[in-house]
């Protein structure tokens, strides 16, 4: 599995801690981190609204698999992901949210608050976070006797959310198109996504962006 690493402006200096969190917890599992950034304050300035744009063309672009994302909060930064086809995104705080989010309601995409009682120990409760969250495999159900209808239920929000969204590129072309290109126009996509990305479609929707 590719997992993606996004975090905004306001917590960009944690980003190399998260980073080495992230690659702790999930390197014996098997799956690789690609850092999107940001990698340092002075990195491009990515704010939370703009993560959303760039989970949902990392993700929607077969880039990888899962978005590891945040902001001061994780509120901002969980709204902007699930304003996205393509993205189910969980506000996580703790281990058990983690397990929880990802067995019950398997989607492809955390926020975690970075910021909000982030002190001593921070860096070991996001170990255990990632540990609990790609421990198994997602959508096995919590407790196991509630699998099938929550199984069920993720089908019906999926069916759900095919309808309420429009495709990416539309939506993409109809906003500012400053903004999107401020979450595309980055060192990192261009030296990750670009490599990484399986769907001809949403490579040319980047490059669209980045070139014009």
């Amino acid at each position: 599995m590719k997992i993606a690493l996004i975090a905004e402006n306001s917590q960009a200096a944690k980003n190399e801690l998260i980073e080495k969190s992230l690659r702790k917890a999930v390197g014996p599992m098997g799956h690789e981190v690609r850092n999107y950034g940001m990698r340092s304050p002075d990195d491009t300035q990515l704010t939370y609204v703009q993560i959303g744009i760039l989970a949902a063309v990392i993700l929607n672009g077969g880039a990888a698999d899962y978005v590891v994302t945040g902001c001061g909060t994780g509120e901002g930064a969980m709204l902007a992901c699930n304003s996205f086809p393509g993205v189910i995104c969980g506000h996580i705080e703790d281990p058990l949210d983690a397990y929880t989010f990802a067995q019950i309601n398997n989607g492809n995409a955390i926020a975690i608050p970075f910021a909000k009682g982030f002190g001593w120990g921070g860096e070991l409760n996001l170990e255990y976070i990632f540990e609990k969250l790609f421990s198994e495999p997602s959508g096995q159900g919590y407790p196991r006797e509630r699998a099938v209808p929550e199984q069920q239920n993720k089908k019906i929000l999926d069916g759900v959310r095919a309808k309420a969204f429009r495709p990416l590129d539309e939506i993409l072309h109809d906003l500012d198109r400053g903004l999107v290109k401020g979450a595309l126009d980055r060192n990192s996509v261009k030296e990750l996504f670009f490599e990484d990305c399986k769907c001809e479609k949403i490579k040319n929707l980047a490059s669209e962006f980045l070139d014009g």
